[in-house]
C-alpha cells in the first residue's frame, strides 16, 4: 500500500507523505504515507526490522528522507532540524531513557518545561546558576499536574541513577509531556513495565489525549496495548504500509497476520477500547 491512509478528513496534526529512505540499496521505507489526527492515538506496529524506529527518525526530524515529505500541521518541515520541531510543538521519547543521573525526577520535568516556555531562564539556571532555581507557580502546577498524573509523585525527589527501568521510561513521557507538545512520539514507552505500570502509563496517555487535545503516534511492540488505545492503526512490514485501519480492521486483515507468522493472538482483544 503506497497511498495515504487517513483516518479523518480534518488537517493531520503530523503526516508521512510518500517517504522513502535508502541505506545504500537497502530500502528501509518504501514509499510510505501515515497520518496522526489531533487528539487521538495512532498506532504504529509492524515486525522487529520493518521500518518503524526509521520512521519515527524521519519524522523527529534525525533523519532526512531520500524522497517525500514531512508536515506538522500542514507545514512542510521536512527541512527543519529536531530542534527547531521541538519548538513548533513535536516531542518524542527513546527506546532507550537518556536522563541525567543526578537530577530528581521533579528536575527533570522542569528542565522540560522551560526548554519550550522560559528557554532564557532555562539557560541560566543550567549555566549561570549551576543549578534549578525554585519553578514559579504556573510551571510548579503543570510539573506536580504531570508528576501525579504518570505516579510520579512519591519519586519526585529522587535521582534518576537510583530509577529502575521501567519508572525512568515514564519519566522519559513525562518529560516529553512537559514540554506541551501538540503531537507526541512515543516509541515503546511501555518496555519493562509491569502491567500496573503499563495499565497507570495507558491511562495517563488517555487522559492528556482526551484533554489536552494531544496527537499520538504510538509504537509498541505490545499490540494488544495498541489495539486497546489507538483509534487508527498502521502497519509496516519490510518498509511498507501493508495495512491501516481501526483496531477491527487491523484484527480481521489476513496480511497483518501473515506478516506477524503466527503471533495472530496479539490481534485478539477486548472490542470496548476500540472507539478511542
Amino acid at each position: 500500500m503506497s497511498a495515504a491512509v487517513t483516518p479523518t478528513a480534518v488537517t493531520p496534526a503530523l503526516a508521512a507523505d510518500r517517504v522513502t529512505v535508502r541505506f545504500g540499496g537497502l530500502v528501509a521505507l518504501n514509499d510510505v504515507s501515515v497520518a496522526v489526527a489531533p487528539g487521538t492515538i495512532t498506532g504504529l506496529v509492524g515486525p522487529n526490522g520493518a521500518g518503524k524506529s526509521t520512521l519515527f527518525g524521519v519524522l523527529s526530524g534525525l533523519r532526512r528522507p531520500d524522497a517525500g515529505a514531512v508536515h506538522l500541521a500542514g507545514v512542510d518541515v521536512t527541512a527543519r532540524t529536531p530542534q527547531d520541531r521541538s519548538r513548533t510543538g513535536l516531542a518524542r521519547s527513546f527506546q532507550q531513557p537518556e536522563l541525567f543521573p543526578l537530577l530528581t525526577v521533579r528536575e527533570h520535568l522542569v528542565l522540560a518545561y522551560r526548554s519550550r516556555h522560559a528557554r532564557s531562564r532555562l539557560w541560566q539556571d543550567l549555566f549561570l546558576a549551576g543549578s534549578l532555581r525554585r519553578p514559579p507557580a504556573g510551571e510548579l502546577a503543570r510539573v506536580d499536574a504531570l508528576l501525579e498524573l504518570l505516579s510520579l509523585t512519591d519519586v519526585a525527589g529522587q535521582p534518576a541513577c537510583v530509577l529502575p527501568l521501567g519508572t525512568s521510561r515514564i519519566v522519559e513521557v513525562g518529560r516529553a509531556l512537559a514540554t506541551s507538545p501538540s503531537v507526541l512520539l512515543l516509541d515503546e514507552p511501555l518496555s519493562g513495565l509491569d502491567v500496573g505500570e503499563a495499565e497507570r502509563l495507558a491511562t495517563a496517555l488517555r487522559h492528556v489525549v482526551d484533554h489536552e487535545g494531544l496527537a499520538m503516534l504510538l509504537v509498541e511492540h505490545d499490540v494488544a496495548m495498541v489495539l486497546s488505545l489507538s483509534s487508527f492503526i498502521y502497519v509496516l512490514d519490510f518498509g511498507a504500509v501493508i495495512a491501516g485501519g481501526t483496531p477491527a480492521d487491523i484484527r480481521a486483515d489476513a496480511q497483518v497476520r501473515a506478516a506477524y507468522l503466527g503471533d495472530a493472538d496479539q490481534l485478539q482483544t477486548p472490542e470496548p477500547g476500540d472507539a478511542r
